[in-house]
């Protein structure tokens, strides 16, 4: 079976072809910078030599035509036909609480994702763009919609909940529902089948932590709190968000600077996080070098940056009752490997112990945790694709 997963973005596409009998990667690439004159898909050979290919791409669904045409194109394609793609995975960023599994798509489902755009405006809009162009392009092929808030729908009520007024929850659906959940679903299952340990009884911290950042407490395998909230902005510092934030602040901002909803929102989301108190950049890679030159703001971002993982962390080992596994993934959390230290170090007072030798790695998986700590912490590189392709074909099945 061949699974075609796309990613669509309020201005991009990312793609990857699977096949499931081996689980090899065929193709994988992106369209980038959609309705913009300098467009283009950059797209990765099995070499890992990559490609760029330029070309006015107006909207959605001349990028999905465009992969489509390069999958089975003379010079970069993969397969003979269209007729060889037997399914095609989406992420969907909001599910609400519709959704706590993927599904097929039907009608129903559409409808359902369309009741989530006001929860999430920038993404599931281009989400059920990608659906549709498919149903167009490949009307006889079955396709599966994967939920970034799915696996988080098992938090229970006190976790979710926020102390407004229960109307606020009633006719809106304010609460918490947590972001990255296809991430924290496949680090965690896999982490417990990396070290063999039972996922029953199992207490473990998945820590995703890139430019977008989030943290969860997992028991038996499911999710019990997360740090990202009705939106992903709430929780960690992130490469441009906030974070956590008093409200009042917010309104006080609002105030000062003149801002409507949108000029806030943006303020949050775009121009704070490390970017916004460094001064210097949103990337981690920026933000060590102006460390490495003393930069005073790049240090305090940093300083923060690592204080939120920390706090979270601490939060959720007494939300378990305690903590066995504690796991990195993400571009930041499978890659700095100072970074990595210094948060097993600030956990010491709870017997963790890094191994410097293990932890001396990136984007592998590894235990990176002393043979003498009291808890086991690892590495483990996510793979949001694949878990998309395989929930397709076990539902296309």
């Amino acid at each position: 079976m061949k699974v075609l997963v796309l990613n669509c973005g309020s201005s991009s596409v990312k793609y990857k072809l699977f096949e499931m009998a081996d689980g090899s990667v065929l193709a994988q690439g992106g369209i980038e910078k959609i309705g913009l004159k300098d467009s283009f898909l950059k797209l990765t050979l099995p070499s890992g030599e990559k490609k760029i290919i330029s070309r006015s791409i107006p909207e959605h669904k001349a990028a999905i035509e465009m992969i489509l045409e390069v999958l089975q194109g003379a010079e970069y394609g993969v397969i003979k036909s269209l007729a060889e793609i037997d399914a095609v995975g989406h992420r969907v960023v909001h599910g609400g609480e519709k959704f706590n599994t993927s599904v097929l798509v039907t009608d129903e489902v559409m409808q359902g994702i369309e009741a989530c755009i006001d929860m999430a405006p920038l993404h599931n809009p281009a989400n059920l763009l990608g659906i549709r162009t498919i149903a167009q392009l490949l009307p006889s092929v079955p396709q599966v919609a994967v939920f970034d808030t799915a696996f988080h729908q098992t938090m229970p009520d006190f976790a979710y909940m926020y102390g407004v007024p229960y109307e606020m929850y009633e006719k809106y659906g304010v609460r918490r529902y947590g972001f990255h959940g296809t991430s924290h679903r496949y680090v965690s299952a896999r982490a417990a089948e990396f070290l063999g340990l039972p996922v029953k009884g199992l207490r473990m911290i998945t820590c995703h932590i890139g430019n977008g950042g989030s943290i969860t407490a997992i028991k038996d395998g499911k999710s019990v709190d997360t740090s990202m909230g009705f939106t992903p902005l709430e929780g960690l510092l992130m490469g441009t968000r906030s974070g956590d934030i008093d409200a009042g602040a917010v309104t006080y901002l609002m105030d000062k600077e003149g801002l409507d909803t949108a000029g806030v929102s943006a303020l949050l989301n775009k121009k704070s996080g490390l970017a916004g108190v460094s001064g210097v950049s949103s990337d981690m890679r920026d933000i060590d070098a102006a460390v490495a030159e003393d930069n005073k703001r790049a240090c305090l971002a940093l300083n923060i940056y690592k204080y939120r993982i920390l706090k979270y962390i601490g939060a959720y080992v007494a939300a378990l009752g305690g903590v066995d596994v504690i796991v990195f993934t993400g571009g930041v959390g499978e890659n700095q490997i100072q970074l990595r230290r210094d948060i097993v170090n600030g956990l010491s007072y709870l017997g963790a112990k890094i191994d410097d030798g293990r932890n001396n790695q990136r984007g592998e998986e590894a235990v990176i945790s002393a043979d003498d700590s009291k808890i086991k912490v690892v590495v483990i590189p996510t793979d949001e694709e694949w878990m998309i392709a395989s929930d397709t074909q076990s539902l296309v099945k």
